[in-house]
């Protein structure tokens, strides 16, 4: 077997995918324009892939080491190759958010079974380098998103964005099918269930809070939505108590530095994600900039993740992840409240710049922190239902993050005009502040470096990235 397909095989695949989280953040004025969405649709755009992807990140790594990880990593590949096709033919809002759901589906069967895959080929002496270089690549994605979306729609249309994964998909699945040998895992069995209660519960709680401007706090639709959302999410909870291979295992919540790390990066990524969807909108919208301007505007924010990530993951086993993720998120707290209010239509680029920095600089440290909290307090063989779980999170807060934020833009302005558009930004960024505040507030809560991992009461691991 040559290791390096598998490397460039894996790595492309979960490209593809990581790009698609961010390049659509400068496509979405020129999609607002072309498709005459609203706000409501536009989040939908945004967290119609981001839901799909998270409620079915766990449940593609038990199908890929039940069935096959090759096999799933392709059929999640072809799924996300078709989805991208339907996305770029969507002639109204609704189809781009259907084909939206799909491709976040097919993400979900190929960024774990990527991480899985290489894990197979590569020895553990090996693993961590491997698995490093491929971290790397996949946050290249994430911070060129917002350029290559900006490109792409600023020189050809919105819709190339989505066509682009097509020719890329039909080369990669053969290859991988030819390239990459089989693979298995310990073929637990999937926690229906559990899927279908936590879906229930983040679409009620979703769907309540981004109708709730529309329709009202009080209507039947929301109050019922959010209602139904809330018992979901107790019965969640109780289902995961009780069953036989739980998605979540529920005792891990009593190792502190699970936790508050997994509370940290949910708080951490509903405010970056949320930043960012208003963020490329605000340069476009609010400031007149190009698409592709607003993209490279954003690499003040985003490019920081290249250089602070590396620097802080190995600092973490110096002075351990509490310091790093408290003060992560507090710069990017400070930063966001400086950008709220610094923006304005007029402002020159330069005066964003500082704000910019320190918010990318700040969540680039909490990032490996956080997570190395997460999965530092677990037992070795837990690492790869730790990182389901914490990863999970991270969408999901994505998902809550874009849908408070829109509240909080929609109370303070609208598209009326660029003067509205920046009173709408300043009250989103400014509620973005307060949930990174909030994340270093969870963040000081994990234990120290001195403090050894505590034997998990959780149980055996059922659905491990090994």
């Amino acid at each position: 077997m040559n290791r390096k397909w598998v490397m460039g095989l894996a790595s492309a695949g979960s490209v593809m995918v990581a790009l698609d989280a961010t390049v659509v953040t400068t496509a979405l004025s020129r999609i607002r324009v072309d498709l005459g969405t609203s706000m409501e649709q536009l989040e939908w755009t945004v967290n119609a892939y981001s839901l799909s992807f998270a409620v079915l990140l766990m449940t593609g790594a038990v199908l890929g080491d039940r069935f096959g990880r090759r096999l799933v990593f392709t059929a999640g590949l072809g799924l996300f190759t078709a989805a991208s096709a339907a996305c770029a033919l969507a002639p109204d809002a609704g189809w781009l958010i259907a084909a939206r759901v799909l491709q976040g589906a097919g993400a979900a069967l190929v960024m774990p079974l990527a991480m899985a895959l290489l894990s197979a080929a590569y020895p553990p002496p090996d693993r961590p380098k491997a698995l490093g270089l491929f971290a790397g690549l996949t946050g290249l994605a994430v911070v060129g998103g917002p350029v290559v979306g900006g490109a792409v729609t600023q020189g050809l249309a919105w819709e190339w964005i989505f066509w682009l994964n097509v020719p890329i998909g039909l080369v990669i699945m053969p290859l991988v099918l030819r390239r990459i040998p089989e693979s298995r895992g310990g073929g637990d069995g999937v926690d229906a269930g559990g899927l279908v209660l936590v879906t229930g519960a983040a679409l009620g709680l979703v769907w309540g809070l981004i109708r709730s401007d529309a329709a009202g706090w009080g209507s039947a639709e929301v109050a019922g939505t959010l209602a139904a959302g809330a018992v979901c999410g107790v019965a969640f909870v109780a289902w995961e108590r009780v069953a036989a291979r739980p998605m979540v295992p529920l005792g891990l919540f009593r190792l502190r530095g699970f936790a508050a790390g997994n509370a940290a990066g949910v708080f951490l990524y509903a405010s970056l994600y949320g930043a960012l969807f208003f963020a490329a909108q605000y340069f476009q919208t609010g400031r007149g900039d190009r698409p592709l301007a607003a993209g490279l505007h954003l690499l003040a924010w985003t490019a920081a993740v290249t250089v602070v990530a590396p620097t802080a993951g190995r600092l973490v086993n110096r002075v351990g992840a509490r310091p790093l993720a408290a003060l992560g998120l507090a710069m990017q707290a400070a930063g966001m409240g400086w950008l709220a209010l610094a923006a304005t239509p007029s402002v020159p680029y330069w005066e964003l710049v500082a704000p910019m920095l320190i918010a990318g600089a700040g969540v680039s440290m909490a990032m490996p922190a956080a997570q190395s909290a997460v999965l530092n307090a677990v037992a070795p063989q837990q690492i790869g239902k730790a990182s389901g779980v914490f990863n999970t999170g991270r969408q999901l807060g994505g998902v809550f993050g874009v849908a408070v934020l829109a509240l909080a833009f929609a109370k303070a302005g609208g598209y009326a005009g660029p003067s509205a558009f920046t009173d709408g930004f300043g009250g989103a960024i400014g509620v973005g502040a307060a949930l990174s505040l909030a994340g270093a507030v969870a963040a000081l809560a994990i234990p120290g470096r001195e403090a050894a991992p505590a034997p998990s009461p959780a149980g055996p691991v059922l659905a491990s990235n090994r």
